[in-house]
């Protein structure tokens, strides 16, 4: 609790002070200067690069004449890429002269750049470069000079402190935005039962249904493909109503004979049938006042239907070989890895008992589909595993994380599970469990997608070969996904393309 109060209140301070100033009322500043600089020093343009995070290049954010267009020039060719890699000012006259990026900038916006003046925006807080303060002339005779130039200096010192301000402003936002995430994951983990894993936004939305249901004692269906984790989510309910205090009572609807379904839940007098040589109570009453769940209820035989949907509907029943009706109120929650509604349109299920069944459904995505939890969960298997072992396997390799997080787990979290139990169980103590040692299924499905790419950078800590293998299986996988169009793969990997050929052709990726 002290852990969640730290955060409520650093979140609110930064929200705080994220709304004292807008990001529009900082770039509104900026775009003065723009407007401002042309009068003070007598020049015709003037424009503001900032540096691209994770690109070669530096993009045109403010300036004379661009509010529709921006510039991207180049760190390598241009004025504006030596003066954010030296950090000096640079004078540049007679450009008509001379080749440069400038000709390609002036055929964009349709203007002759005969004289430039670039200097730096340096950051008010370290010693980095924000950007670049550019100012041009069309005419021969306004040629710049050292004045101006430590002028403009002069002025950056001023500007850097709004752009600086502005690039602030959008880490406090995120700051705070990351804030809310950890402290909804933080209220979540009062529903959780051990260590049940939801990063991905698809079981958080789960977990937020959850959280309401613990309140609310309405009937619910649970629907997911098997290994998902569906009982786990309904125990999660139970903890939330009432935990210890009411009973929870699980049946699996697919483990029971069809001659013995009917006393199973409604339960039997003694002598009712051959064998019954003492009165046994149903699950029903067994459940009083709490919770019945009922796993793989698609599987529930259609003859018991009947009498299951009016004790469902009554919420009374009776033994078998007795006419005493018994009071249950119990509340339902069931589990099906099959399409009810569709078992219904077959004629498998009854249409009745569907709408009697439950008032709101859960919907428990695959581990393919969240794949944001899987690398969590591994972690978390592993450590469970590693004490049940006495062992202390310190971890998965580069290469076997980037395969679990592909592979599409047919067997769901189940499945992960056992895959973590044999890399254990098959992995020395202190050292890294490796792909070598996967069960056949993950083994052949790692060299059918390219897996070994990541196996370059296995036994290396070295943050740029762990970047250079993640850029190339990006790289592929975006052109894959863009059927080999460099335009839309850039889109999808948020760079330019050509930062995507100079990436291509700097790895000598064969695609």
């Amino acid at each position: 609790m002290k852990l969640q109060n730290h955060v409520k209140t650093l979140r609110r301070r930064l929200t705080h002070v994220s709304r004292r100033w807008t990001v529009e009322e900082y770039n509104s500043l900026v775009t003065f200067y723009i407007k401002l600089l042309p009068k003070l020093m007598q020049v015709e343009r003037c424009t503001i690069f900032l540096k691209v995070a994770e690109s070669d290049s530096l993009v045109s954010m403010y300036g004379t004449g661009l509010e529709k267009d921006m510039i991207e020039a180049p760190l390598e060719g241009s004025m504006v890429g030596r003066v954010m890699k030296d950090g000096k000012s640079v004078i540049e006259n007679d450009l008509h002269e001379k080749h440069g990026f400038h000709i390609l900038a002036d055929e964009q916006t349709g203007f002759v750049s005969r004289n430039a003046l670039c200097v730096p925006v340096n950051s008010v807080t370290d010693q980095h470069i924000l950007g670049v303060v550019q100012v041009l002339n069309s005419l021969g005779d306004t040629k710049f000079t050292k004045a101006n130039c430590e002028e403009l200096e002069d002025i950056a010192k001023y500007l850097s402190i709004s752009i600086e301000s502005i690039l602030l402003k959008e880490q406090i936002a995120t700051i705070t935005d990351d804030f809310d995430k950890e402290l909804s994951q933080l209220e979540l983990a009062a529903v959780r039962e051990g260590r049940f894993i939801a990063e991905s936004p698809a079981m958080r939305e789960v977990l937020d249904l959850v959280a309401v249901l613990q309140d609310t004692p309405v009937n619910v269906l649970i629907q997911g493909e098997n290994g998902t984790g569906k009982e786990l989510v309904a125990k999660m309910i139970y903890e939330g109503a009432g935990g210890g205090d009411i009973p929870f009572v699980p049946v699996n609807c697919a483990c029971l004979p069809e001659s013995l379904v009917e006393s199973e839940f409604f339960g039997h007098e003694k002598g009712a049938f051959t064998g019954a040589d003492k009165a046994r109570c149903g699950r029903f009453e067994e459940a009083k006042g709490g919770i019945l769940f009922l796993d793989e209820i698609g599987e529930m035989p259609l003859v018991v239907q009947p009498k299951f949907l009016r004790a469902v509907q009554e919420q009374e029943g009776c033994r078998l070989g007795s006419s005493e009706l018994i009071p249950y109120d119990v509340r339902l929650i069931s589990a099906t890895n099959r399409n009810l509604a569709e078992e219904v349109r077959k004629g498998n299920f009854r249409e009745d008992l569907f709408f009697r069944l439950f008032s709101v459904e859960i919907e428990i995505p695959p581990l393919r589909e969240r794949v944001e939890d899987i690398l969590p969960m591994a972690l978390s298997f592993l450590e469970e595993i590693n004490v049940k072992f006495n062992k202390k396997v310190a971890g998965f390799s580069p290469g076997l994380m980037l395969l679990l997080e592909e592979y599409p787990w047919p067997g769901n979290v189940r499945q992960l599970l056992k895959e973590v139990e044999r890399l254990v169980a098959l992995t020395r103590n202190d050292l890294l469990m490796q792909v070598e040692t996967c069960s056949r299924e993950l083994r052949a499905y790692a060299t059918d997608h390219y897996v070994e790419d990541a196996e370059e950078s296995v036994n290396s800590y070295s943050l740029p070969t762990q970047v250079m293998s993640l850029e190339k299986r990006l790289i592929r996988k975006s052109m894959q996904s863009a059927n080999g169009n460099k335009t839309q793969a850039a889109k999808l990997l948020d760079i330019t393309r050509q930062g995507l050929s100079k990436k291509i052709k700097r790895y000598n990726l064969d695609l």
